[in-house]
């Protein structure tokens, strides 16, 4: 609906432009007076006109309120110095409003544009630890948020399955005799092969009753570890690992192959296993090695050579001097191996005849790489990506064990969150059973970790806070307390169908005598932002003005909530469909973070 009120501003403006004979910007200003109170809608048109009419903001302004004409959408346009403020007439307003949100309010319309993002892309030689929480849940994040904002979007992790950590892994296992337990291995294996899509996997996976050290990309990284600490004393032996990659990207040993795919998947089904706790799921799983046995690789590195940018001193360097930088680009070891970087070119070269833009999720410290990525595409005549840079995730000293002295692994920050979480719910909570106590403490636990992580700008480092995070007054439990709020009371009132989640009620049943007073106002000024939200936010492409903005909106129900009378009172109609449009926004607002709206707290 605030598309249509900006519109409808907009087509005033314009009119009245015309009108005084101004030459019309082709981008007239709207947005959001910081108070209600100076308006809905504020423009600052008379500011950009004043240069090419060469008059004052203040006389252009006065000649655009003289000559106004505004729809029944509003309730008056007043101006405040030189700035045109539009105020709504919320009793047509609001009524339009309720009849406009439905369950997938928010959706826009679609841009026949296609996305191909890029996140998380652990090695897969152990669990994924704190240090890819963030990349994970960003890039989740904003699948959700683009594909509601109308883009085609495909999500991808990108296997190194041809990097040193995995040969030393496979050197481990054939070499020094190192295994994993076989049991656990074929379990895993069974889910995989009896699956029949990704999502009936992860809700296998996630029904596997595993403690942390017998899941198998724990023991996996159990495993890298120790034949690390071994080439750290024998470092002979680096040759012999040199050996099983030069091997394995030669694909000339099938039984090579199987040894190396096999600790490969056996890795990456634990990864989804924790992706999935998370509420996370990529639409596609690309192997590094493809672009190697099909060729692509040698056909960027040729690309690179006849570019003249290339110099070969032992190894094939990309010259990047011409461009400032200092930094050279190994193309290929003097063995004739390729390089991760190298792969990396056929990689985003295949990305972007797949799509229309490359998006990237990368930690601060890819920088450098990036902009040797890009300049390597540019000389390929490809696109290069567009990249979300974000600061790492760290939690305070003392507030949880590290395994091993190694890292915090992304399965004990969730266990904990859960554990936290269910503390807090049993102590709130004597009414309910075990199961329903739990399935709470999950939602409560998870919507924890992904708002905290979402709330803010990826630019911004995170120290990862309990109390904040957990807080039933700020965090994401409050949010997600209005939710349950709203459907307790709407239960209440007879008409509302829990478990379809459904109200009853027909909007021919609101109430002439209905007049929203300034706290219903609030809510629906609220309510009806949420496109226009989900709009600049996919522009930016970010997500933090979704978890700032759903936060907002919880607070408005909440005020309502406390201040109004809904059942009983003599606008009861027109306040339960309030409520539920509320619900259905805050519904959607959380599951665009990934984040569970539970009809019970």
């Amino acid at each position: 609906m605030y598309f249509e009120i900006k519109n409808n501003a907009l087509k005033s403006l314009k009119n009245t432009l015309k009108k005084l004979n101004y030459q019309i910007p082709e981008d007239i200003k709207l947005e959001f007076p910081p108070n209600p109170k100076m308006g809905d809608l504020a423009t600052t048109v008379s500011f950009q006109l004043a240069k090419d009419l060469k008059m004052s903001p203040m006389d252009i302004t006065s000649n655009i309120m003289e000559n106004i004409e505004i729809s029944d959408l509003f309730k008056k346009v007043e101006a405040k110095g030189p700035y045109i403020n539009f105020f709504i007439n919320y009793e047509t307003f609001s009524r339009r409003l309720l009849e406009t949100v439905g369950d997938d309010y928010g959706k826009l319309p679609p841009t026949n544009k296609k996305i191909v993002l890029e996140h998380t892309s652990a090695n897969p030689n152990g669990p994924l630890h704190i240090g890819h929480i963030r990349n994970a849940i960003i890039g989740d994040s904003l699948k959700r948020l683009l594909k509601t904002a109308g883009y085609d979007v495909d999500t991808q992790y990108y296997v190194n399955d041809m990097g040193r950590q995995i040969a030393m892994i496979v050197f481990g296992m054939e070499k020094l005799g190192l295994s994993i337990d076989e049991d656990l291995s074929k379990k895993y294996n069974d889910t995989l092969n009896d699956r029949k899509s990704m999502a009936s996997l992860n809700n296998s996976l996630n029904n596997l009753n595993t403690k942390l050290d017998n899941k198998i990309d724990h023991q996996i990284g159990q495993l890298y570890f120790k034949v690390n600490e071994y080439i750290n004393v024998n470092e002979d032996k680096k040759i012999e690992v040199d050996n099983l990659i030069k091997a394995y990207e030669g694909g000339l040993n099938k039984d090579l192959d199987k040894v190396f795919e096999k600790a490969v998947n056996d890795c990456l089904i634990g990864v989804k296993q924790t992706l999935n706790s998370l509420n996370i799921v990529h639409d596609d799983f690309v192997w590094e090695g493809q672009f190697v046995r099909n060729g692509d690789v040698d056909e960027v590195v040729n690309g690179l050579i006849a570019s003249g940018h290339t110099k070969e001193n032992e190894v094939l360097c990309l010259d990047l001097e011409d461009f400032g930088i200092e930094k050279e680009l190994v193309l290929r070891r003097s063995d004739g191996t390729s390089l991760y970087s190298t792969r990396d070119l056929a990689y985003h070269k295949w990305k972007s005849e797949h799509g229309d833009t490359v998006l990237d999720i990368l930690g601060s410290d890819h920088k450098l790489a990036i902009k040797q990525v890009s300049i390597a595409l540019n000389l390929l005549n490809e696109k290069a990506p567009e990249v979300i840079f974000y600061e790492f995730i760290t939690l305070p000293e003392g507030s949880m064990s590290t395994r091993r002295g190694i890292f915090i692994s992304v399965d004990e920050l969730v266990n904990e969150a859960i554990s936290r979480a269910k503390i807090e719910v049993e102590s709130r909570r004597t009414d309910i059973d075990k199961n329903e106590i739990n399935k709470i403490s999950k939602e409560i636990g998870i919507g924890a970790i992904r708002y905290f992580i979402s709330r803010l700008s990826p630019e911004k480092h995170i120290t990862f806070k309990w109390d904040e995070a957990l807080s039933f007054e700020r965090g994401c439990a409050s949010i997600q307390y209005a939710h349950a709020r709203a459907c307790k009371l709407l239960e209440k009132c007879g008409h509302f169908n829990l478990e379809e989640e459904q109200l009853n009620i027909d909007f021919d049943k609101i109430e002439d005598k209905w007049v929203p007073n300034e706290i219903e106002m609030d809510l629906i000024r609220s309510i009806a932002k949420f496109p226009i939200v989900i709009e600049e936010s996919a522009n930016i492409m970010r997500v933090h003005p979704i978890a700032q903005y759903v936060q907002e909106l919880a607070g408005a129900f909440n005020k309502f909530y406390k201040s109004e009378q809904v059942i009983g009172c003599e606008i009861e109609s027109a306040r339960l469909l309030l409520v539920d449009k509320a619900r259905i926004t805050i519904k959607n607002s959380l599951n665009l973070l990934g984040i569970a709206s539970p009809i019970k707290m």
